[in-house]
């Protein structure tokens, strides 16, 4: 890295890929700004990383509200520059589409969708302004393959796949990287602790997700890989 530590804003820290990219980045001496929902579990990041006497700084957003992504951007700004968003806060609710609430389609797609609309909308300015930046885009193996119980959620990856591979054409000529990390079944919080107990053994780990997003991050200023299909070994649960 140079020796000006990069700035990487990573939504849906509390949790899951999201933590574990926090703590990732943060070892590689980024300055990592860690969002989500849940300040109590942001914090514990630090009593993590308290051994290695490294820490993020933490701020408290839910994304799927525009004005709290905007006033968290302004934040973020006033203690540094955001080098790299992580579009990484999602939910889903594993129901047949007949079942979905009204209520539960417009949270995942407010969340999933929006929210990375909204995140992305915030730290453009700054990056064309700088030159340069990153934005990757955590989706999910529903862009390549269709599953059951997983219309709206579906929906709304093949929403943001669309919006950040248009983004993507627009701002290479601000030097701006869009990637689209494609992760198959990853033992996080979203899957039921049923199926994580059940299949956790063919489960990738958030530590494994979180790895790649850094050797995403970290290759030359010419060189980008636009999307990253990953997977178990034994394939899809």
């Amino acid at each position: 890295m140079s020796k000006e530590k990069p700035g990487v804003w990573i939504t849906g820290a509390s949790s899951g890929i999201g933590r574990a990219a926090a703590i990732e980045f943060a070892k590689t001496g980024a300055k990592v700004f860690a969002s989500g929902r849940r300040a109590a579990e942001l914090d514990r990041i630090n009593t993590e990383l308290d051994s290695d006497k490294i820490s993020v700084e933490v701020f408290p957003c839910n994304v799927a509200s525009h004005t709290n992504v905007d006033q968290t951007v302004k934040k973020i700004l006033a203690n540094g520059k955001i080098d790299c968003l992580i579009n990484n806060a999602g939910i889903t609710s594993f129901k047949l589409a007949e079942e979905n609430s009204i209520n539960e389609i417009n949270d995942i797609i407010q969340t999933n969708l929006l929210g990375s609309i909204y995140a992305i909308k915030a730290v453009l300015p700054q990056m064309i302004s700088n030159g340069g930046g990153a934005i990757i885009n955590i989706l999910s193996v529903v862009t390549k393959k269709t599953f059951t119980k997983s219309s709206i959620y579906s929906a709304s990856k093949f929403g943001l796949l669309g919006y950040t591979n248009s983004l993507r054409e627009e701002v290479r000529k601000h030097n701006i990287k869009v990637i689209n990390v494609i992760p198959g079944a990853t033992a996080t919080p979203i899957w039921s602790k049923e199926i994580r107990n059940q299949f956790s053994d063919r489960m990738m780990t958030a530590e494994d997700i979180a790895r790649v997003l850094v050797w995403a991050y970290l290759q030359k200023e010419n060189l980008v890989t636009e999307e990253l299909l990953l997977r178990p070994i034994e394939g899809d649960l």
